[in-house]
């Protein structure tokens, strides 16, 4: 229904009359401008929809997206790892400092907890107690 009234917004003649229709229905219907791309990623595939027209409507307080037009082509999704993250060097200190472990200690526990300064000193006092 919420199409029917929005295609009836965009150009036809009784476009005023459906425009207010669904503003008394609580409807409202923003065009979002300048969008190249949409992608729908799920575990199997990635659908790319390229050149959509893509409108946002709000629906008692909810928030859709409509996407129309485009061209649509599917891929698997990238099984690429992303590259390590860098530990900054004053959390590895600040670790250090509060476990009283080794900078390299501190900045494998920082690696292992991916960069959660808390997990990682738990993780070394945890250790540290257990030997």
């Amino acid at each position: 229904m919420a199409y029917k009234a929005y295609k009836a917004v965009k150009g036809a003649p009784q476009g005023r009359d459906a425009k207010r229709m669904m503003e008394k229905m609580g409807m409202k219907v923003d065009e979002i401008e300048g969008v190249t791309e949409v992608l729908i990623r799920t575990a199997a595939r990635e659908i790319v929809i390229e050149e959509p027209i893509v409108s946002s409507i709000v629906v008692q307080g909810q928030r859709m997206y409509q996407i129309t037009g485009g061209s649509a082509h599917e891929r698997t999704p990238s099984t690429e790892t992303p590259p390590p993250a860098q530990v900054p060097d004053e959390d590895v200190k600040l670790v250090a400092e509060q476990t009283g472990r080794t900078v390299d200690e501190a900045r494998v526990a920082l690696k292992e907890s991916g960069g959660d300064l808390a997990e990682a000193i738990l993780r070394l006092q945890k250790q540290k107690t257990q030997t």
